[in-house]
This record gives structure tokens, sequence and C-alpha cells, in this order.
């Protein structure tokens, strides 16, 4: 399925994963577009990724850089990408935000996530 009209060209989405109580956490991020496909970085360590490895259902919608989702959610799937493909996300990511450029700030970044929407 095609990237929803209302998420793209967006600067934040909103990323819900969930619990295994089945309660959703609401986090805002920055993401890139291709192939129809979203994609975003993040720490391994953190909580979103613990979740998306119990359950790759998310929901996305448009928001703003405080997490204010301004649209309509959509029903999607995340995957944990191989680093083989750190490089071409993190290239996309680059593109799309000039502070993604600044290394020192994304140090502890090492997982990227694609997420299929539908």
């Amino acid at each position: 399925m095609p990237i929803p009209q209302e998420i793209r060209g967006q600067r934040y989405i909103s990323l819900a994963t969930f619990r295994k109580t089945g309660v959703a956490v609401y986090t805002p991020i920055w993401f890139a577009e291709e192939d129809d496909k979203v994609y975003f970085m993040t720490n391994s360590k953190l909580g979103k990724v613990k979740r998306l490895r119990n359950n790759p259902q998310v929901k996305i919608a448009p928001c703003t850089i405080r997490g204010k989702i301004t649209g309509p959610e959509f029903p999607a799937t995340a995957r944990i990408l191989p680093p083989e493909d750190a490089a071409r996300v993190r290239r996309a990511l680059n593109a799309k935000y000039w502070l993604a450029r600044v290394p020192f700030l994304w140090r502890n970044t090492d997982t990227y996530v694609e997420i299929t929407v539908g």
C-alpha cells in the first residue's frame, strides 16, 4: 500500500507502539520516505525497540514536534532492518533533515526501522 497522502511530506509522524498489555505508547519521530515505505532511526536500548520486537504492529499519524496528532492514524507494520540497510536509510534521513547530519547528536543511533502502511 502506498504511503497515505496525509503522511507524505510531513516533518514529524507519531509512532504508536504497543506494550504487552495492549496499551499504545506514542512517540513523535523524524522519518524518511522511500519506495512506499517509511524509515526512521533510533537507539536499540529504547523502549520502542523492545516493543517493536514483541509486536511489529504499529500506528502512524501526522503530528507536531511535540507529538500532538494532527490527522488520521494508519495501521502499519514495522521491521527492524539488518545493518547493511543502515547507510541507505541514513542517506534518506540526512537528505530530509539537516540536523540528522550532525554526527555527535546521533552517535548512539544503531537501529533502523522500516514501516509498511496497511
